[in-house]
């Protein structure tokens, strides 16, 4: 049996059947086909699947969507405003800071969060912000550089 619910997803209010043990992963790219959030290990130990949940980085993979019935989710797909890219997707693509592109969904919103709150956070506040997200293709430095280009403004239209 599902059960009917409300969120605002990237800015829209979506009312949808999910099944009680349904994750928020599995209902933004199966119920409401928003692919770029991405499934990894299932178990919260990667941050691929890292959303925005009332601004603050939630794992969707362990998030049960009636845990967010209500709330405001933003997904990668969000990220971008009146169709151009956000500060980090632009620093991320100048600084070389996405290589496969699997974990960058989930680090910039890690990333979004952490400069909503802290708008010029140290190299050290950077790495903590991302510890949560793992990639396999860097070793970090460059997505580092990226944040910290994003917060210092460079490229900002």
């Amino acid at each position: 049996m599902k059960v009917m619910m409300s969120l605002t997803v990237n800015g829209k209010l979506e009312t949808i059947a999910v099944r009680p043990g349904a994750t928020l992963l599995e209902v933004l790219r199966e119920d409401l086909r928003l692919t770029g959030t991405k499934r990894g290990c299932d178990h919260g130990d990667c941050g691929a699947c890292t959303v925005l949940v009332d601004g603050e980085p939630r794992l969707s993979c362990i998030t049960l969507a009636l845990q967010v019935r209500g709330r405001r989710v933003d997904t990668i797909e969000g990220l971008a405003r009146e169709g151009y890219p956000h500060r980090l997707q632009e620093a991320f693509d100048r600084e070389g800071a996405a290589q496969c592109g699997f974990c960058t969904p989930g680090v910039l919103l890690s990333a979004a969060a952490l400069l909503a709150g802290n708008p010029h956070p140290t190299r050290e506040e950077v790495r903590d912000g991302l510890a949560g997200n793992l990639c396999r293709c860097t070793g970090f430095q460059k997505i580092v550089d990226a944040v910290e280009a994003a917060a210092r403004g460079e490229g900002d239209r």
